[in-house]
C-alpha cells in the first residue's frame, strides 16, 4: 500500500496539474471537462470534479484506491475534493489493462467523429501507435458503470477508444505516453475529416498496418538510442 503522502503520489499530483493545464492549451478540453489519472501501486491520483484546470492545485487532486475508496489527501484539508465522475471508468481501465495513466478528453475533432462514424479508420499508418483503427463505443451516460463497460470492450487490443457523443480515452505506460496518444488521436480524427473533404479516402489494410508494426519494432522506431548503431 502506498502512503497517501508518498513522494510518488505527490509527484503524480503535481504532474496531473501540469498536464491538466496542457489539456486547455492543446484544446483537448474546455473548463473542467475531461479528466486525467495516474496509478501509483494500488492508489490512483485523479483530477477532481468541478474545478477548472486553470485553478487546480496539487492538493486538489484526489486519491482513490483501486476499489474506489477515497483517501484523505494528507494536505490538511478537512474535506477533500470530489473525485471525477469518470473515476469508475478509469478504475475499470486499470483493472483490465497494463495502464499506468489514463487521459479522458473532449477534443472537438474526436467528438465530431463520434457523432457520425462507428470507427476511426487507418487513414495514416501512425494509427498503429494506438493499436489500429479506433472503435467508437456506443453511447452510455457519463459516470455510469455502463460507460466503463462499453469503454473496456471497445479498448480490446487498443490503447484508445472514442466514446459516442462524448469524447475519447487513451492510456499508456506513463502520463506522457497516454497524453501523446490523446494528441495523436485528435490529429488522426482531423486528418480523416480533411481527407473526406477531398472524396473517399484510401484506407490502409490490416496487412499494411501489420507490416508497419513489424518494421517499427525492427527499427525500434520512436525509442531514444545512444551510442553507435
Amino acid at each position: 500500500m502506498y502512503s497517501r503522502d508518498s513522494d510518488e503520489l505527490q509527484a503524480a499530483r503535481a504532474q496531473l496539474v501540469s498536464y491538466s493545464a496542457r489539456l486547455l492549451d492543446d484544446r483537448l478540453a474546455v473548463g473542467s471537462a475531461g479528466n486525467i489519472s495516474v496509478r501509483a501501486g494500488d492508489v490512483v491520483a485523479i483530477t477532481p470534479s468541478g474545478i477548472s484546470y486553470a485553478d487546480m492545485r496539487p492538493g486538489d487532486v484526489c486519491l482513490v484506491t483501486l476499489d474506489g475508496t477515497q483517501l484523505l489527501d494528507g494536505t490538511g484539508h478537512d474535506t477533500p475534493e470530489t473525485p471525477s465522475s469518470e473515476t469508475p471508468m478509469h478504475l475499470a481501465i486499470y483493472a483490465a489493462t497494463s495502464a499506468a495513466a489514463v487521459v479522458h478528453t473532449h477534443s472537438p475533432e474526436v467528438v465530431a467523429l463520434s457523432a457520425s462514424r462507428s470507427e476511426l479508420p487507418a487513414v495514416h499508418y501512425a494509427i498503429t501507435g494506438l493499436g489500429g483503427p479506433v472503435r467508437v463505443a456506443p453511447y452510455v451516460r457519463f459516470g455510469s458503470p455502463g460507460l466503463a463497460a462499453a469503454a473496456i470492450q471497445a479498448l480490446d487490443g487498443r490503447s484508445a477508444v472514442i466514446l459516442r457523443n462524448h469524447g475519447a480515452v487513451t492510456y499508456g505506460r506513463d502520463l506522457a505516453q497516454a497524453y501523446d496518444r490523446a494528441l495523436l488521436l485528435e490529429w488522426l480524427a482531423r486528418t480523416y475529416r480533411l481527407a473526406l473533404s477531398y472524396g473517399e479516402p484510401a484506407i490502409l489494410s490490416a496487412a499494411e498496418l501489420d507490416e508497419v508494426t513489424a518494421e517499427t519494432r525492427r527499427r525500434r522506431y520512436g525509442e531514444r538510442r545512444t551510442g553507435h548503431p
